[in-house]
């Protein structure tokens, strides 16, 4: 495992800059998301990683290395395509021995580092079986193992799970967590799922018009987004806008919320404009006599074990609220119900 790091890297395809001046560092052995919605350089910054792409500017470093010059198979960082890019002509043995006969292995070498291989992945017995007797979720498997084969310091996944079905995505996060973490590998990961990034990564940047817009853990990110897009991005949120007043005080024209800031240090002038993110699951549907908030719920969406409500408050704006195993299933009507939010539980955002 090596630590990357990333110094002033800008890219550009003609008139387009797709990464301006990106710098970031990742720690040996930590699997790190790229998170970011279609367009925002996500996959153009690994590919720089990988060695697919050569910076414009700036030094891409493995360790104490500078890789920036490097072609790719000289990085020792293994690449998993969200496509497998597997060869439909040859065995699952075959796929996974590919780089090794490339690089003259020995022949019992790479048998036995194939079984190795396999095993990892949970595919023993597999290695002739033909790829297109696989399901998808074995090919993603099989891309996983002809990456691992080689022994990589560094595994960089491209959206490996977006071409599975759910139920194959959520078994194979954890395998992938795994395999990164018992083999000591150092991971790097590109996503625009949240869910999957917060339910695997140590750390996650997210990104936004080929700059990062904010980089920490997953339950960083989420509860102290330091913008209305990171706050948007990251799992669903409601958005208020107000005036900043004395204190930590917000006035929106809902009402006066005390609220606690997503950047550490910020206190914006008085007077001056600010956002306030509220997650929907931070929301308390309570009796309306003493509530913060009253409203009357005009939708309901029922998911087993939750249920999200639409609830329009007097001015017209709606509150998006989500409840954790409803007791009580409440219908759209005229009935007012309160709204109670914890203090700690809304962020005050610059932006």
């Amino acid at each position: 495992m090596e630590e990357i790091r990333v110094h002033g890297v800008t890219k550009r395809f003609g008139d387009v800059t797709a990464l301006n001046q990106v710098s970031l560092e990742i720690a040996r052995g930590e699997l790190f998301f790229l998170l970011g919605g279609s367009g925002c350089g996500k996959t153009t910054l690994l590919r720089c990683i990988a060695g697919l792409e050569t910076p414009t500017e700036g030094r891409v470093f493995f360790g104490e290395r500078d890789v920036t010059e490097l072609p790719t198979h000289k990085r020792e960082a293994a690449m998993v395509f969200q496509s497998y890019a597997l060869w439909p002509h040859m065995t699952v043995g075959q796929n996974i021995a590919f780089g090794l006969e490339e690089r003259k292995v020995d022949k019992k070498e790479i048998k036995r580092r194939v079984e190795e291989a396999l095993a990892m992945v949970k595919l023993e017995g597999f290695a002739k079986r033909g790829i297109d007797q696989m399901s998808g979720g074995q090919q993603q498997r099989v891309s996983l193992a002809r990456a691992l084969v080689v022994r990589p310091k560094c595994l960089l996944l491209d959206e490996p799970l977006s071409n599975l079905d759910a139920q194959l995505r959520l078994e194979m996060r954890s395998e992938i967590r795994r395999i990164v973490k018992e083999n000591n590998l150092t991971g790097v990961y590109v996503t625009h799922d949240q869910a999957e990034a917060l339910s695997m990564a140590d750390r996650m940047a997210v990104m936004d018009a080929g700059e990062i817009v904010q980089v920490g853990p997953p339950e960083v990110i989420y509860r102290q987004p330091v913008s209305s897009y990171v706050a948007g991005f990251i799992g669903e949120t409601n958005l208020i806008k107000g005036t900043a007043r004395e204190g930590t005080q917000v006035e929106a024209p809902i009402g006066i919320f005390t609220a606690t800031s997503g950047v550490e240090g910020y206190q914006p002038a008085h007077g001056a404009p600010v956002v306030l993110s509220i997650r929907p699951e931070a929301i308390a549907i309570v009796n309306p006599a003493g509530a913060v908030l009253t409203g009357k719920i005009i939708d309901r969406i029922y998911l087993g074990s939750i249920i999200q409500y639409s609830v329009e408050l007097g001015d017209g704006s709606v509150m998006q609220v989500t409840e954790q195993n409803p007791q009580i299933i409440r219908s759209p009507g005229e009935a007012l119900v309160g709204l109670n939010v914890n203090v700690g539980d809304v962020t005050l955002l610059e932006h």
